[in-house]
């Protein structure tokens, strides 16, 4: 699989990801909207572990990408996609603080989604918990657009939040193919 973006590069996770995987998830600043503090141990266990084995088409975990800078090979975030079913997959990024406002999750997020349409996902979601208008701007410039508020969906900070839910459409769109 080759994603190709003008300022970044993608691999799939792999154990030597771990120290900046871990950074980015005790970073609150980065996790203030993803999730509450955990221990090391369930970091591991939980988010990490289940993104190591090889991706392909049907697998049931994470695509999860490292975003590395072309120029000075930096990791920059974690990006990819999993299968929803019903021809859907979800996107999800997560970028280190040091590259937030900079226009890197934009344009990892369009050649995520890129690559999610060419495996031939028909519709892209995307969750965002409510009040992260940062997430809510990148994924709205790429073409995504709310589809519904998932009240009281997601318990987080002491308390439930409610959710955003995005969606993209191929850039055809099913429409083109109709008539």
């Amino acid at each position: 699989m080759q994603i190709d973006s003008p300022r970044l590069t993608y691999h799939p996770i792999t154990e030597s990801d771990w120290p900046f995987f871990l950074a980015l998830y005790q970073d609150r600043n980065v996790m203030r909207f993803v999730a509450d503090p955990r221990d090391v141990d369930e970091i591991r266990r939980v988010a990490f572990n289940v993104r190591l084995p090889r991706w392909q088409p049907g697998s049931k975990h994470w695509l999860c990408l490292v975003l590395r800078d072309k120029t000075s090979g930096e990791p920059v975030g974690v990006s990819g996609f999993i299968d929803r079913g019903q021809n859907s997959a979800e996107v999800g990024y997560l970028l280190s603080a040091a590259f937030h406002g900079k226009g890197y999750g934009t344009e990892s997020l369009r050649a995520i989604c890129q690559a999610a349409f060419a495996f031939g996902f028909s519709k892209l979601i995307a969750t965002v918990t409510t009040g992260n208008l940062a997430s809510k701007a990148v994924l709205e410039k790429v073409g995504f657009m709310q589809e519904e508020i998932l009240r009281e969906s997601y318990y987080l900070n002491g308390r439930w939040q409610d959710d955003w839910i995005f969606a993209l459409l191929p850039p055809a769109g099913p429409a083109a193919t109709e008539g």
